[in-house]
């Protein structure tokens, strides 16, 4: 094994170093605030609280997350992404642990609102795949992005039944500052991050940044691409926020809740990794309506199927499938058309429209659940959003840019 790396290029075990920090972050950032769902009922039911107030600081923490990505991706793109990541990560850190104490719905939205949803933004795994992005050429770009989405559902994987053992065994507040220290790991590995910010297989480019913002917002494909990945956010946020508490609801137990959070991110490990590989040879555009398409029958079939442990196994399994399936292809679409100098702040836009569904997604399950006591209208809403996604995407070009086919010919 050693004779084999040392007989690496330097370059390589550079690449390597960066993928293996990106991957890792991805993991913890992504694993830790995917297991918040799971402390919904504790934290309501010991402090005295409606679900709403739960689920609107989570809502909170979604559009505070969007709202970062953006600024978080113009610091990355101009200074590098390591020191960025490594101040979000403190942020974090410090908002998991404001959760275990606040006593009150403002303190809740004040730290697990707005404190971890910053936290969240400048660690966003976002950001690490910029950062792949930068050191990957674009004859594998697209599985290489597909390697750092799988990260984040390995950590949901993972922290869902983490996260459900330390509340079951020491209660949801000592477990709620075990995930802070947890946090605290991504400010070594940030700095395992490109400071700078060349792009491997890209010319450079004199583009500023109003350009590049001006740019992209007159393209009617960035638009209907930032439409779309509303849609996904609303799906997302939702379930994760959500469908433990629904899996209880129906008479099953809080572990039936976390290990079908777990099951989604297992089976998004494949669905990542097989949508980086489809996005390697086809149009990403095709791949993201079909699996917004599947998302809409999906949730429809599981209305009207029986409520039983089985059903929410193997509608966690599809959906895990169809889950974070949509970011390789999606950050693939902005630098095929855009390039990398200003990826990450390009696709933080994007993402803020994610975000945006994310704040509605859990914000109205919970208040809708208090009006009506059933989550049916928020299923429902998903079937229909799903398929304006599945239309949204499809007139969509995603030809690179003249200037880009022009600076690369002439490379």
């Amino acid at each position: 094994m050693s004779q084999a790396v040392s007989n690496l290029s330097p370059r390589r075990l550079t690449v390597l170093a960066v993928i293996a920090a990106a991957c890792l972050i991805s993991l913890i950032g992504f694993g830790i605030r995917s297991s918040f769902g799971l402390y919904l009922e504790p934290i309501t039911t010991e402090r005295g609280w409606s679900r709403e107030t739960f689920a609107l600081a989570l809502a909170i923490q979604n559009l505070l997350w969007g709202m970062g990505v953006p600024v978080a991706g113009a610091i990355a793109d101009r200074y590098g992404t390591a020191k960025v990541v490594a101040l979000g990560a403190v942020a974090y850190a410090a908002g998991v642990a404001g959760m275990a104490l606040a006593d009150s719905g403002l303190e809740l939205y004040l730290v697990g609102g707005i404190l971890v949803g910053v936290g969240v933004a400048f660690s966003s795994f976002s950001l690490v795949l910029a950062a792949i992005a930068r050191v990957i050429g674009p004859e594998r770009r697209s599985l290489a992005l597909g390697l750092g989405t799988a990260a984040g559902s390995m950590g949901q994987v993972l922290f869902s039944p983490i996260n459900q053992t330390l509340i079951a065994n020491y209660g949801w507040f000592d477990s709620l500052l075990v995930m802070s220290v947890v946090a605290l790991v991504l400010v070594p590995l940030a700095f395992s991050l490109p400071r700078g910010t060349a792009a491997k297989g890209e010319p450079a480019s004199n583009q500023g940044l109003t350009a590049a913002l001006g740019e992209a917002l007159s393209q009617r494909s960035y638009l209907l691409l930032t439409a779309g990945f509303f849609v996904c956010g609303f799906h997302v946020a939702f379930i994760t926020a959500h469908f433990p508490t629904y899996v209880t609801d129906i008479g099953l137990s809080a572990r039936a809740g976390a290990l079908a959070l777990s099951l989604v991110g297992l089976f998004n490990i494949c669905g990542s990794l097989l949508s980086g590989a489809f996005g390697q040879r086809y149009p990403k555009k095709l791949g993201l309506s079909a699996i917004y398409a599947l998302r809409a029958l999906l949730i429809l079939a599981f209305l009207f199927a029986p409520a039983n442990e089985l059903t929410i196994y193997l509608f966690a399994a599809a959906m895990g499938l169809l889950w974070l399936s949509t970011v390789p292809l999606t950050t693939g679409i902005v630098a095929q058309i855009f390039g990398l100098r200003f990826m990450a702040t390009l696709f933080g836009i994007v993402f803020f429209s994610h975000q945006v569904g994310s704040f509605l997604g859990v914000w109205l399950g919970g208040l809708l659940y208090d009006q009506t006591g059933s989550y049916d209208a928020m299923w429902w809403a998903g079937v229909g959003f799903g398929i304006f996604a599945a239309l949204v995407h499809l007139p969509i070009n995603d030809t690179p840019l003249a200037r880009l086919r022009m600076a690369r010919a002439a490379s």
